[in-house]
């Protein structure tokens, strides 16, 4: 050092071991890192037993043989049957007060000191909770009839207290009329314009129920000659009509009757299937043998049809997705038994020969009808020449079907299988179960399938 030179050294990095591999994770999580955020991940959805319950909600008009009675007399009505009582021949139904002076009486009389039977109280519980099960913000109409309904009760209620002290003044001052009933049926204090409507004559205006005019009968009041007094449902046997398309109409008609529930008290009856094809479109008529004196004082319904529950496996719609196939004459496809499926197809060698090869297709479904194989696009072409096993007879590809179905996502790649529906609703459906191009229980598959390709390969959420 005594020269006064400094001498230098080189400063030389060594790479360890730990600095490589420490290098080589680096590297390997940034691709990783790269490749989720270019690949297509998809949502899978897992396959599940289930059913969907087929049941619908319509607005129904009901239809039953209504005859209407009309006034034979001037004068002050009251009524002594009340509204939906079923009436004998014979029974009294109103009387009429031609000068006005038995009315006068009538309406000075009290109810004091009188009480109402069991019967008559649960007359009037059952009308309070059938109106306010049915009762419907968007209808307040309904309040009026509900309340002309209870008067026309109590005015019964009263007159049949009175009857025999009116009968008395009768004899005194003359001028009451009394009208019985001259058939059987149930009595209604109400008028529509729709009582001679039939299935047949049904439209989409009678479902207008902006237009709808009911004309509620009232009692103690005065009425002219020859005004619409009262009306009876003459028959048992009554029907609601409601307006479907076609294909609902001819699906509810295979089933021949339907289980109807009514949701103005629950009450379910089995109703036979009827379809018209009147002059603006299609309706179902369901008829029934009972409860129509339970409904008699209604023109609508709402109703919910209790159809059968489909039973298999449950897929979202957004799942289900339809693909071409070519279709394969059965002849020309050669199956081993176990799934394994092949066809020879004419090719030519390396030197340019015509040759015959054995190609291994997979089939995606088979039609009984037809007898055809479905065989997608990735193994054969339009044009392509298929041959017997005997090397005589050939059969050219060129026909194309469609069919419908999800992808299956176990193997980790977009794999169609064929779904045979059962049923639908917005937003799933009920497919067979084990078919033998479809799916199994607990099969994933993609939940959004117009997001997916054929055989992708895709990372799963």
């Amino acid at each position: 050092m005594a020269d006064g030179n400094i001498l230098k050294f080189e400063n030389k990095k060594k790479i360890t071991l730990g600095g490589a591999l420490f290098a080589g994770i680096l590297v390997y999580v940034v691709i990783v890192v790269f490749n989720y955020f270019h690949t297509e991940h998809l949502v899978r959805y897992e396959v599940v037993k289930g059913s969907l319950a087929a049941n619908t909600i319509y607005t129904a008009v009901a239809i039953r043989n209504e005859k209407v009675y009309m006034t034979d007399d001037a004068g002050y009505v009251n009524y002594v049957a009340r509204e939906g009582q079923r009436l004998a021949v014979g029974d009294l139904v109103y009387t009429v007060d031609e000068t006005g002076k038995i009315n006068d009486m009538l309406m000075e009389q009290s109810l004091q000191g009188n009480k109402l039977s069991d019967s008559e109280l649960d007359d009037f519980k059952n009308d309070i909770v059938s109106f306010t099960h049915s009762y419907d913000n968007h209808s307040f109409g309904s309040v009026y009839d509900f309340k002309y309904s209870l008067k026309n009760t109590v005015l019964k209620i009263a007159n049949n207290m009175l009857l025999d002290d009116l009968n008395a003044a009768s004899a005194s001052q003359g001028g009451l009329k009394y009208a019985s009933s001259s058939e059987t049926g149930v009595a209604g204090f109400w008028i529509d314009g729709y009582e001679e409507l039939t299935p047949d004559t049904v439209n989409k205006s009678v479902f207008n129920n902006a237009d709808y005019d009911r004309g509620q009968i009232l009692g103690n009041s005065l009425h002219a000659a020859n005004e619409p007094i009262y009306k009876l449902s003459t028959s048992e046997i009554w029907s609601v009509v409601i307006p479907v398309d076609q294909t609902t109409g001819e699906k509810l008609l295979e089933e021949d009757y339907v289980r109807v529930r009514f949701l103005k008290n629950q009450y379910e009856s089995w109703g036979k299937v009827k379809l018209h094809h009147n002059d603006d479109g299609y309706y179902v008529e369901l008829e029934f043998n009972n409860s129509m004196v339970t409904f008699a004082n209604d023109r609508y319904l709402d109703i919910e049809l209790v159809l059968r529950e489909e039973e298999g496996l449950k897929i979202p719609n957004s799942a289900i997705v339809t693909k071409q196939f070519f279709l394969i004459d059965e002849q020309f496809v050669r199956d081993d038994g176990e799934g394994n499926y092949s066809v020879l197809i004419s090719a030519w060698d390396d030197d340019h020969k015509p040759t015959i090869k054995d190609l291994k297709v997979e089939v995606y479904g088979y039609d009984s009808e037809k007898r055809v194989y479905y065989v997608d696009d990735s193994q054969i072409s339009a044009g392509d020449v298929l041959n017997f096993n005997d090397g005589q007879r050939t059969f050219v590809v060129k026909e194309s079907g469609e069919l419908t179905g999800v992808y299956n996502i176990n193997k980790g790649y977009a794999d169609f299988k064929e779904v045979t529906i059962l049923s639908s609703n917005h937003d799933y459906s009920i497919v067979k179960s084990n078919t033998r191009y479809g799916l199994r229980v607990y099969d994933y598959i993609a939940l959004d399938a117009s997001s997916v390709d054929d055989n992708q390969f895709i990372k799963s959420n």
